[in-house]
């Protein structure tokens, strides 16, 4: 499994921003789907955003025009930049790692970052 490492995240307002940041190990990068995951207590696993190598983007219905996912390939690094924050996009994010797709519909691969806690409220 590929090793990713998770940076960003914290507490704003309604309507503010934060960046997300997932790092992965190897050399591999550049060839995995990848993916933003959240989970709020007692909630089901949400997928927020998913890339594809090429940079081709989807987004759960909930962020979008709020969210925008990407990577650099050279940096082995996705973001997910979030911004008009809602209190309803409060959770645990994770990123996702070597994923696979069905379609344009994104299947998480086995590899998860830490999470981070992204609270928004007032």
């Amino acid at each position: 499994q590929v090793q990713l490492e998770q940076s960003g995240g914290g507490s704003v307002q309604p309507g503010g921003s934060l960046r997300l940041s997932c790092t992965a190990s190897g050399t591999l990068f550049r060839v995995y789907a990848m993916a933003w995951y959240r989970q709020a207590p007692g909630k089901q696993r949400e997928r927020v955003a998913d890339i594809a190598p090429g940079g081709s983007a989807n987004y759960g219905d909930s962020v979008k025009g709020r969210f925008t996912i990407s990577r650099d390939n050279a940096k082995n690094t996705m973001y997910l930049q979030m911004n008009n924050l809602k209190p309803e996009d409060t959770a645990v994010y994770y990123c996702n790692g070597d994923g696979y797709y069905k379609g344009s519909d994104y299947f998480p691969g086995g590899s998860w970052g830490q999470g981070t806690q992204v609270t928004v409220s007032l």
